[in-house]
């Protein structure tokens, strides 16, 4: 299995402001609090970062993190601003972001690949001029008009999606150590679990699949 770099830099994408702070499209910044509590991290704002930044160390590495304070279709500007100064490589990013293309309580860990029309990864992708960092998706679900899209993400998800985007946040939590330390194969495996099936069958174990 082929080891890959550390990861030096975790970024959470979300809106700035108590308005945004529940919305789908938040799902970043809230793993990136949990994660920066756990590291003993202290987000603080960094006019040179164009957001909050803090230093902790998760599972024995050294991570920065960021939440960019410049809304959504401008991350890239925050994040290459702490990349650069700090002298981070692409494949040493991991941004955390909503993903309309997978449920709630759905993980998909990748690197490179398209942005899914995501402005976040589109600007990210800009400003580093590669699409060569990694990503966790975080699931939100699909409204299922991309008319809706839109209003959808700056929605907060329904009570039972909530729950299984936290079940998804917990177990990307607990990956992490994993992830830090480039071993991508094996967090895959450990991430890409669907929790609302895992639910199905425990609700009804004795049915045929």
């Amino acid at each position: 299995m082929s080891q890959h770099k550390p990861i030096r830099l975790i970024v959470g994408l979300g809106n700035p402001g108590a308005e945004y702070a529940a919305t789908r499209h938040n799902a970043g910044f809230w793993l990136v609090d949990t994660l920066a509590r756990e590291a003993g991290a202290s987000l603080r704002l960094d006019s040179k970062f164009h957001g909050l930044a803090g230093r902790g160390r998760l599972h024995g590495q050294d991570v920065w993190f960021l939440e960019p304070q410049t809304y959504m279709n401008r991350s890239g500007l925050a994040v290459v601003a702490l990349a650069q100064f700090y002298k981070i490589l692409p494949d040493e990013i991991l941004v955390l972001h909503d993903e309309l293309d997978i449920g709630p309580g759905q993980l998909k860990l990748k690197q490179g690949g398209g942005n899914g029309g995501h402005n976040g990864l589109k600007d990210i992708q800009s400003h580093l001029s590669t699409p060569n960092f990694w990503r966790l998706r975080i699931g939100i679900g699909h409204p299922g008009n991309k008319n809706e899209v839109a209003s959808f993400v700056l929605k907060p998800p329904r009570r039972e999606e909530q729950e299984l985007i936290d079940a998804a946040l917990l177990r990307a939590e607990q990956g992490m150590a994993l992830v830090l330390v480039g071993e991508m194969g094996k967090a895959m495996a450990q991430l890409h679990t669907d929790e609302a099936k895992k639910r199905q069958h425990k609700a009804a174990p004795g049915e045929a699949q």
